[in-house]
């Protein structure tokens, strides 16, 4: 049989193939590339409602290219839910009006050239344009008939078309910025345009004072990503715009959060300007920080505050997730509510009552919405009913011991046909930052189908090697100048570990990873090569000298990463670098990154790959992606990344090996025949004029 109709079988199995265990099927590409999720949510300030909106994907071959869209639901507490805005729209940053009858939104409707601020109504009726300006608004915030918006104070140059015809596009890097900066509109002038109020530097985040009087907002120096990620503060801004307090000192910081009395403000610090990621919870009172969990091995995620003057945090410990009461007087552990087995990503609590809202996932389900009250949860949303008929595999939180001793933790899903004391293939998916975790919840995306190698008799192992958040502050510190040894010595470990344990067999161990986990893959395909028979590096990093001179963020390279710079230290960051290790390279290595990524320049991947391609000791390839950054985000990008992630690693970790597969994916024999199009592609609650959640 030639070999590219083999491939062009193989790739259709994959899809269509069938499959019986308890009655249900495997999990295919096509099924990853339908998942819906929730992706935020909006307790009413009266306590009776729940705003969410859903991330819907876009049908490969089928839409035209583009990102998710985001629609709009609405469910009352008890789980009665329905679409607001749904199709093919984009909504974003929903807020409730004081007398909940109103929702507000922001995106890009019907003819406008910027994204505007919407209203629809609880009720039943059309959304109706509130404010468009000349720019996108970026943020906003309502208190009684006043809103604060954040719009980018950059214009385009009056002839710009016209120039853009002669040749006249020079770009002057970092210096033609947009900041962002604070505006001021009243509702109950009609017509009237927003107002700047002035205020030195870039906001981010902006959250109006109960009281109507200040504005807490997140500052950083410029628009630049590194000061944004490395420089913000917290600050009170007065009416006018002069700050009156800022909250916080060197280091990463999340957003502040003002409590019910309208002087105190909670947020998410860090420890140091060293701090890899920003975990720690801290209270501003009367010019006081106070922390409120001090000694708390774990990062919080979210806070809110309970209608009293209680705080709510998120806090994720390990490979799971707590919620917990704290009683900002009283510094000290909280009280831990029961939310289930399930990992918690955010909440939005109400100004009155007793409940509030967050978004989790599970093992056997992606994120949605739910309501805690009085100690019961109720799910609000399924946004994947079809998932009722796939087979899933086993997953669990394990713990292994690296090298010099240190505790590993990791998630572990099993084959969906594992029987004990048989051996089977291993992938470790490797997670980026490395200031991040992996959780026990619901784990496939386009780039890490794991319940589809499940499917295909597959161990996947997400390791949380040191570096990682979810233990502490120190823990996530020991990347810190100790690139690649021990970090990638302890996603070995692990692979020892199910190896020593009889589960997985050491001549079919693959890995893969995206960012600081595609640096992993790099490192372990040259310097770790002899334990890994398949990679696969994503947005990734090869040279550490060259990968600070052409990313966004060197500062936080050099105060969190390295803690040194190149300059400093230029051997060892070299001796770091996957290409000095080029000539060790033995396993069969594919490359994909974005072609328009700020984070980690293409050209790192075009380094990898041509070392490798010269030095030909294994096989190696490259895939593009134009228009793609750090990480597919649109619908075609991210079906092809499956494709070629799941056919490398059958080739060399279950298949003949050998040359690289066909490279060609024959996209064009499942393109779908063009239809017309439909005169409305989004739908509202006012189309039918019916009420809000009076039917599921």
């Amino acid at each position: 049989m030639p070999k590219l109709l083999s491939t062009l079988i193989m790739v259709g199995a994959l899809l269509t193939s069938p499959w019986t265990l308890a009655e249900k099927r495997p999990m295919t590409l096509d099924d990853i590339a339908r998942v819906s999720q929730v992706t935020s949510v909006a307790s009413s300030p009266d306590g009776q409602w729940v705003a969410y909106t859903k991330g819907v994907q876009r049908t490969p071959y089928k839409d035209d290219d583009g990102p998710d869209w985001g629609e709009l639901h609405i469910s009352d507490t008890q789980g009665n839910s329905r679409p607001f805005v749904s199709g093919s729209v984009n909504v974003a940053g929903i807020k409730w009006s004081a007398d909940s009858q109103h929702l507000y939104y922001l995106a890009k409707r019907y003819n406008d050239k910027f994204i505007s601020l919407y209203r629809i109504p609880l009720g039943g009726g059309e959304s109706v344009p509130v404010y468009t300006h000349t720019s996108d608004i970026i943020g906003y915030d309502i208190n009684g008939s006043g809103v604060a918006l954040l719009l980018t104070t950059a214009t385009a140059p009056k002839d710009q078309e016209k120039l853009i015809a002669k040749g006249f596009q020079p770009k002057v890097y970092e210096e033609q910025l947009k900041y962002n900066q604070l505006y001021r509109l009243n509702l109950n002038n009609e017509g009237a345009k927003a107002e700047q109020i002035s205020v030195e530097g870039h906001l981010m985040r902006i959250a109006w004072n109960p009281k109507g009087d200040s504005i807490i907002a997140n500052v950083s120096p410029t628009p630049l990503v590194d000061d944004t990620l490395m420089k913000p503060k917290v600050v009170i801004l007065g009416s006018d715009g002069k700050v009156q307090a800022t909250l916080n000192g060197d280091g990463k910081v999340g957003n502040g959060h003002w409590a019910p009395n309208g002087n105190d403000v909670a947020y998410i610090g860090s420890q140091d300007t060293h701090d890899p990621r920003e975990g720690i919870v801290k209270y501003y009172k009367s010019g006081k920080t106070t922390e409120l969990q001090p000694g708390l091995l774990a990062h919080t995620q979210d806070i809110e505050f309970l209608p009293g003057g209680d705080l709510l945090a998120l806090n994720h410990i390990g490979t799971g997730s707590e919620v917990v009461i704290l009683n900002p007087g009283k510094p000290g552990k909280g009280k831990k509510l029961n939310t289930g087995k399930r990992i918690v990503r955010s909440l939005s609590t109400p100004k009155k009552g007793r409940g509030f809202a967050f978004v989790a996932d599970a093992p056997n389900h992606p994120r949605e919405a739910f309501w805690y009250q009085g100690g019961k949860v109720t799910r609000l949303s399924n946004s994947n009913p079809w998932l009722d008929d796939v087979a899933l595999g086993k997953q669990e939180s394990i713990t292994w011991k690296a090298e010099d001793g240190t505790e590993i933790q990791g998630v572990l899903v099993y084959p969906l046909d594992y029987k004990k004391g048989q051996k089977y293939p291993l992938i470790n998916f490797v997670h980026g930052g490395p200031e991040a975790h992996i959780s026990n919840g619901w784990h496939s995306r386009y780039s890490e189908p794991v319940h589809v190698f499940a499917g295909k008799g597959y161990f996947s192992l997400w390791p949380n090697y040191r570096g990682s958040t979810g233990r502490g502050v120190d823990f996530s510190k020991e990347g810190q100048h100790a690139y690649a040894d021990p970090e990638f010595l302890d996603i070995v470990a692990g692979k020892d570990y199910l190896v020593d344990k009889g589960m997985v067999d050491p001549t079919k161990v693959g890995i893969t990873g995206g960012s600081y986990g595609g640096f992993a893959t790099a490192w372990s395909s040259t310097a770790l090569s002899e334990h890994y028979q398949a990679a696969v590096m994503f947005v990734g990093i090869s040279n550490q000298l060259s990968k600070f001179g052409t990313t966004d963020i060197p500062n936080e390279m050099h105060l969190v990463h390295a803690r040194a710079w190149p300059w400093d230290d230029f051997q060892w960051m070299l001796e770091r670098s996957p290409i000095y290790h080029a000539q060790k390279h033995r396993t069969p290595l594919l490359i994909m990154h974005g072609e328009a990524d700020p984070r980690v320049h293409p050209a790192q991947s075009l380094e990898m790959y041509r070392y490798l391609k010269t030095l030909n000791n294994a096989p190696v390839r490259l895939v593009l992606y134009p228009g793609e950054g750090h990480g597919n985000r649109k619908v075609g990008g991210k079906y092809d990344y499956s494709l070629r992630l799941l056919r490398w690693m059958d080739h060399y970790l279950t298949g003949p090996g050998g040359k690289p597969p066909e490279q060609d994916l024959k996209h064009e024999e499942r393109l779908e025949k063009p239809k017309p199009t439909p005169l409305a592609s989004t739908r509202e609650v006012g189309d039918s004029h019916e009420s809000c959640c009076g039917h599921h």
